[in-house]
């Protein structure tokens, strides 16, 4: 099988396929937590790093007003494209998540998978987290996604996963090559192999993650005062099961909210 070397962002379609094919647990469970956890009747989102947009096109059809961010123009332009078919404006900008400023507060924020963690210093990771604190109006939420390096046990160390829409086929499999925790930084390996009715090939990128701890990530929140933690899930998204943080936790959803 042919291996292309490249970013998986550049190949949006096939990023969409991999990462979108199970939207409606995160779809459901960010409208039940703008229901649940936010003291503001939520109308207007963004979603920073928002990629191909999978689930802000799915929030704009239910009536919600969106916007998002991300630094890879070809997501951006798929994001845009979709939108505009739905009839959506093009409400999608080229952006850097730790760095950007709205015109208009929104009442939600969400990043549900891992993207918070290409942000490779304590200072992106900070302005990250005051950017989205400007951006929310009082009582709104930031829902945050991302996996905890555990202090005891083993870690999971790979993922695989496939999806399938019409003569379109994807196997995906990621997997931690390393982790330095000095350095804060645990390397990854992704590849997508790709099945067509013409063609086979596999799709090969790495990616860098910030690492954080439990105790790493609070004194991260602590540098940003307006936020304020309300709630913990896990990423199988049901609003009856709360979780608690302990030294073997990975898969952490949490809830923000602006003071």
């Amino acid at each position: 099988m042919e291996t292309i070397k490249g970013h998986l962002y550049d190949y949006p379609k096939y990023y969409d396929l991999i990462f979108g094919d199970d939207w409606k647990a995160e779809f459901d469970f960010l409208q039940c937590c703008f229901e649940k956890h936010a003291t503001r009747k939520v109308t207007r989102v963004f979603e920073p790093a928002c990629g191909t947009g999978r689930l802000l096109i799915k929030l704009a059809q239910a009536g919600y007003k969106v916007a998002g961010n991300d630094l890879n123009q070809h997501a951006i332009k798929y994001c845009n494209d979709r939108l505009e078919r739905s009839g959506f404006p093009r409400s999608a900008v080229i952006g850097d998540m730790s760095n950007f400023k709205l015109k208009r507060p929104v009442d939600a924020a969400f990043n549900t998978i891992n993207s918070f963690r290409h942000l490779q210093t304590e200072t992106d990771a900070k302005n990250h987290l005051q950017c989205i604190a400007d951006a929310l109006a009082p009582g709104g939420l930031y829902i945050l996604g991302l996996h905890l390096t555990p202090t005891v046990g083993e870690p999971m160390k790979s993922e695989s996963w496939s999806a399938r829409r019409g003569n379109l086929s994807i196997n995906s499999h990621m997997e931690s090559i390393r982790t330095d925790l000095k350095q804060r930084n645990e390397h990854l390996e992704m590849t997508f192999d790709v099945y067509t009715p013409t063609r086979q090939f596999k799709l090969f990128d790495t990616m860098d993650y910030r690492t954080y701890t439990a105790r790493q990530f609070k004194a991260l929140l602590a540098k940003v005062p307006d936020l304020e933690l309300i709630e913990l899930y896990d990423f199988m998204y049901e609003m009856d099961f709360t979780i608690k943080i302990d030294a073997e936790t990975e898969d952490v959803v949490f809830i923000l909210r602006k003071k």
